[in-house]
């Protein structure tokens, strides 16, 4: 029980740090230019934890644990990559297809995004799992 809710932490405060940077700062930008009007002038905070915390679970449940059981780092490297792709791309070709003017460009940068770095979080998360029997 303690290597999962270590893989589930590891995988969440990883997530959490590196979308805040991307967000926050590399990618600000990006967003507000690109969306304009569409993007809230206060995110709802509830919304933005609410997902953190259920696309922590997925990734866990589909890529992480079963990575573990197959002892490989590959495994949750490459179904990480696919399992961002997947979700970021549900959320922005669905955006693309029902919110008039939705950026094309900012949905592919996010969709390559997502699978980045859930990817990446899903290989730290794995790693972590690995110290703990």
């Amino acid at each position: 029980m303690l290597r999962y809710l270590l893989v589930y932490l590891t995988f969440l405060l990883s997530l959490l740090t590196i979308d805040l940077i991307w967000l926050l700062g590399i990618a600000k930008n990006l967003y507000r230019d690109d969306m304009g009007d569409l993007m809230a002038l206060e995110p709802k905070l509830w919304a933005g934890l609410s997902f953190y915390l259920l696309y922590a679970i997925g990734v866990c449940t589909f890529v992480i644990v079963p990575a573990l059981s197959r002892q490989s780092w590959i495994y949750a490297l490459q179904f990480g990559a696919l399992f961002g792709l997947f979700c970021y791309m549900t959320y922005d070709l669905t955006n693309l297809a029902v919110i008039r003017d939705f950026p094309t460009r900012l949905a592919f940068v996010d969709i390559a995004w997502g699978s980045l770095v859930t990817a990446a979080c899903s290989s730290l998360a794995y790693w972590a799992g690995t110290r703990v029997s």
